[in-house]
């Protein structure tokens, strides 16, 4: 079964990054191949947790499909899972994990999945492993649009010169990117400063 894991550090909260990945009605504003998403339920639990039922709707050029999922998002333990219901998958599982690292937090993504038909497994499967390369792109720049750019601690009561220059300046970043089809398994570090 196709997966894919990635690992990003960024300079917002684990608390910060929760919020943006369980704010699942604005997915379709920024990530990749999201068409549409409707909540169908929402049920917190007596443990803390909440569980939604959520209807989302991808798309490709002439290709549509929607599908359901169970949304458990666990604020105790920093982790939201998502388990397929109903639609076009055999099987979808998709973790989130959000753990703190200095003043920022490390955000780890697995997503495995595999299409009920080989001829759409075989049109989408490239497309979406594509796309989730991009998906924790994406929630970054969410992260900067909706929380704004973090200044180190030392800035922050700086000059307005010297925060718009670090506003400026690249986010620093550190991915790993594992990709698994039938059994192969690749493995690449990427950095960025």
């Amino acid at each position: 079964m196709p997966s894919f894991r990635t690992t990003c550090r960024v300079k917002h909260t684990p608390q910060q990054m929760f919020d943006l990945v369980a704010d699942v009605e604005k997915y379709p504003l920024f990530l990749p191949l999201c068409e549409g998403l409707r909540v169908r339920s929402r049920a917190p639990s007596e443990s803390g947790r909440e569980t939604l039922i959520a209807n989302m709707t991808v798309g490709y050029k002439a290709i549509r499909e929607t599908f359901t999922s169970k949304v458990v998002l666990d604020r105790a333990a920093s982790k939201i899972a998502v388990t397929y219901l109903n639609g076009p998958f055999r099987a979808l599982d998709n973790i989130w994990t959000f753990k703190p690292d200095g003043q920022g937090c490390l955000v780890e993504f697995f997503i495995s999945y595999e299409f009920k038909n080989r001829m759409l497994g075989m049109l989408m499967g490239t497309m979406f492993d594509r796309a989730f390369r991009k998906f924790s792109e994406a929630f970054e720049r969410r992260a900067e649009v909706v929380y704004g750019r973090v200044a180190p601690s030392g800035l922050a009561g700086g000059t307005v010169a010297g925060r718009r220059r670090f506003a400026q300046g690249p986010q620093e970043r550190t991915q790993h990117h594992s990709v698994t089809h039938r059994g192969s398994r690749t493995r690449r570090p990427i950095s960025r400063a």
